[in-house]
């Protein structure tokens, strides 16, 4: 009998093994990243504490008027890294543990990570 697991199961199971090994700490917290068919969305969390430090996504208001199309591709998750790593500056961090939330590190994901790490942000 042949078992089938669906896309979110499985990225339900590789983000678990993600997060065993990754926890974000005041000084440099955790740059989570959740990716949806529509939008993608992007936190800075201190897990000691379990706060959220600054977060963005191409849904927030700010970022859907200057976005052309829809929230689902490259160009929407480059602007959010953009706006996330301006946002943790300006909150005085520096330096964070990317958390790619059990996606794989292709596309968008790695778009927004990109954009980030060129707006200032260090992984």
């Amino acid at each position: 009998m042949i078992k089938l697991v669906n896309r979110k199961e499985q990225t339900r199971k590789r983000h678990k093994r993600v997060r065993t090994k990754i926890s974000g700490t005041a000084e440099c917290p955790r740059l989570a990243v959740y990716r949806s068919i529509k939008h993608i969305y992007a936190q800075l969390i201190d897990d000691t504490k379990g706060v959220t430090i600054a977060a963005s996504s191409s849904d927030a208001k700010d970022l859907r008027d200057k976005l052309l199309s829809h929230g689902g591709n490259i160009n929407a998750a480059k602007m959010v890294g953009e706006d996330i790593a301006k946002k943790a500056i300006a909150k005085g961090v520096k330096e964070v543990v990317f958390d790619r939330g059990g996606f794989l590190f292709h596309g968008r994901i790695q778009a927004l990570a990109d954009a980030a790490r060129e707006a200032g942000l260090d992984f």
